[in-house]
């Protein structure tokens, strides 16, 4: 349970205390309402380059990292399709720092052309290392658009091509800062060994005085429901082969959602998983094949990756896959391989709520997406997933109508 109070400034900033007087440090951390789904598909990759010039100076502050590692603060950032998240860990009798910090750069970036020149290279650099140079890098930015046709899930947060961000200019900078990061599109969750009273101050006289901006009305194209099987081979100079496949899901917080992250988990969480038993113990096709959900706020996926052993075919890895889709599809679970999926994700969900870091992103997550109690309900939902849920879930998802297949060639 992860308790706290909330209020919002006049500036409509949404703040949350999770009070934890059992530990000496403190964390702040501050969600923006804006990812890369958010972004013009002409000029995509700029909720991810922001998250770099964030950290390039603001009006008043050049260097942020300096005063930071003064008192003992550390700080990072990410990037998702869903939001743009910024956290500070320091020690709690330091923690005015980070409202400093935070504040300063909320209130403005500070627009120098020598920060934008470097953080663009900085990104240009990091697509080509991570996405076209590495082996595999390249499997999302095929794989999103094979999947998603008018959502724009289709590309990645890195953006679908370099051009993007090596063509972004200084006003194009300013007018997303001045759209998306506003006090009124933003929530601060502040974590640790503090008191409501003192964050109600601190917030008061850091961040109240920051105008807000025009209320951001999110109006996405919705992706229809898919009703045929897509498929893309492709190929490139790496090891072993590797197949891919995706269907559609709830997403996030939707009904039906942990009933498919439970079936993902069945099928694809541990050697002790139906694809883990049947395809590389009892059949040796694959030498590492999982399943997962992407968790992504609209519709997601749910995603079953391998790569093969030498001398085994796609297509008969495939085949074999689909035969144990088939096995879900038809045939409930039994009621015990259910209870240990539900235990393990259980226990993962406590294990990561030990961490105050986690508690803060967790609970700024779930107020984002509409409701901060959601956070508490996990446990809950998990456990009341049933077999027979799980089986029309199965249903429906797991047909090859709503699937999206990618062979991946080793070509060497």
């Amino acid at each position: 349970m992860i308790r706290y109070e909330q209020f919002t400034l006049d500036n409509g900033l949404r703040v949350y205390v999770h009070e934890d007087p059992t530990t000496p440090m403190a964390c702040v951390n501050i969600l923006y309402n804006v990812g890369s789904r958010d972004e013009d598909p002409g000029r995509t990759g700029f909720a991810h380059l922001f998250e770099h010039l964030m950290f390039g100076g603001s009006r008043h502050i050049p260097i942020y990292d300096e005063p930071l590692q003064k008192v003992g603060g550390e700080n990072n950032a990410f990037t998702s399709p869903d939001i743009t998240n910024y956290y500070i860990t320091l020690p709690a009798a330091n923690l005015e720092t980070a409202f400093w910090l935070e504040s300063d750069r909320m209130l403005s970036l500070s627009f120098d052309p020598q920060v934008l020149d470097v953080q663009q290279k900085v990104v240009i650099e990091e697509f080509k290392q991570r996405y076209l140079n590495q082996p595999y890098g390249d499997v999302w930015l095929k794989l999103r658009p094979l999947a998603y046709k008018r959502h724009p899930y289709q590309w990645a947060t890195i953006g679908k091509d370099i051009s993007h961000i090596e063509d972004a200019t200084l006003g194009d900078v300013r007018d997303f800062f001045y759209t998306y990061y506003l006090p009124n599109n933003a929530l601060m969750v502040v974590a640790g060994n503090v008191t409501v009273e003192q964050v109600k101050q601190l917030s008061r006289k850091w961040f109240e005085s920051i105008p807000a901006g025009p209320a951001y009305v999110r109006r996405l194209p919705q992706e229809s429901p898919q009703t045929e099987a897509r498929f893309l081979e492709t190929g490139a100079d790496v090891p072993l082969n590797a197949l891919y496949k995706v269907f559609h899901i709830p997403g996030r917080f939707d009904e039906g959602f942990y009933t498919a992250d439970l079936m993902a988990d069945v099928l694809g969480r541990g050697k002790s998983s139906r694809l883990y038993q049947r395809l590389l113990k009892e059949q040796p096709l694959f030498n590492q094949i999982s399943a997962y959900v992407t968790g992504s706020l609209d519709p997601g996926l749910l995603v079953v990756s391998g790569s093969l052993n030498p001398g085994v075919t796609l297509e008969e890895a495939n085949a074999a896959l689909e035969t144990v889709l088939d096995e879900i599809r038809t045939e409930a679970v039994p009621e015990e391989e259910l209870r240990k999926v539900k235990n393990q994700a259980e226990s993962t969900l406590a294990f990561s709520e030990v961490e105050l870091l986690n508690r803060a992103m967790n609970l700024a997550y779930a107020a984002n997406a509409g409701n901060a109690d959601w956070v508490n309900d996990e446990a809950a939902k998990i456990q009341a997933v049933t077999t027979d849920e799980m089986l029309n879930m199965a249903g429906r998802v797991l047909q090859k109508t709503n699937s999206s297949t990618m062979f991946y060639r080793a070509e060497n």
